[in-house]
């Protein structure tokens, strides 16, 4: 990606300028939580949601990818890649879709098929613990800090238990008890990847392969 003042090429996995005036400026962007999912699910948790046009006035066309007409609709249904890419490590396809987390140097991929069967994992990155939870049918997972807590699904992909029975209710910025909305566990920030992409700038990730 780049950026329309400067020019300045950025790593969108790392949040560096790589290439043009901030090159080298010691300028990181902040990473922000990301939520790849179904129009379905988002309406149904957003329902106020303002939605961009796809009449761009631009000829490429900006449609779901298994839609024929769309921009990256051969890259997406095929399984080769658009470029050269280091990738040494074939436990999984190179566009198996991940989602990847990073916390002080040390890094894990969970391939979201794997996140969509267990619905809700528990891990440790490093020295931060994690929870993700994955809607089954979106395959939208999402990642928060746990502070000490044990989670399992709740009867709802927007929900999970604890280690006491206690409910609490997903939002896209925070974990919240149902029963003390004074406890709240914040959201943590990942990247949806393929498993090329993230292994070729991670390649000491640790890869999930399921409990």
């Amino acid at each position: 990606m780049y950026d329309r003042t400067t020019w300045t090429l950025w790593h969108s996995l790392t949040g560096e300028p790589v290439i043009g005036r901030l090159a080298k400026s010691g300028i990181k962007l902040e990473l922000l939580p990301v939520t790849l999912t179904t129009w379905k699910e988002w309406r149904e948790q957003n329902p106020d949601t303002t939605v961009l046009s796809l009449d761009t006035g631009f000829r490429r066309k900006y449609l779901h990818p298994r839609e024929q007409d769309a921009a990256y609709y051969d890259y997406f249904n095929t399984p080769e890649v658009m470029f050269p890419a280091f990738l040494t490590d074939e436990r999984r396809a190179a566009k198996d879709r991940v989602f990847a987390l990073k916390f002080f140097g040390a890094a894990s991929a969970y391939p979201i098929e794997i996140l969509a069967e267990e619905l809700v994992v528990n891990d440790v990155i490093g020295p931060q613990e994690v929870v993700i939870v994955t809607d089954p049918e979106a395959k939208s997972a999402r990642a928060y800090d746990p502070m000490g807590h044990t989670f399992t699904a709740g009867s709802v992909a927007t929900e999970v238990v604890d280690e006491a029975g206690r409910l609490w209710r997903l939002t896209e910025v925070r974990l919240d008890r149902v029963d003390d909305a004074s406890e709240t566990l914040p959201r943590l920030p990942g990247h949806d990847s393929f498993w090329f992409g993230w292994y070729a700038f991670h390649p000491q990730t640790k890869l999930y392969t399921g409990k």
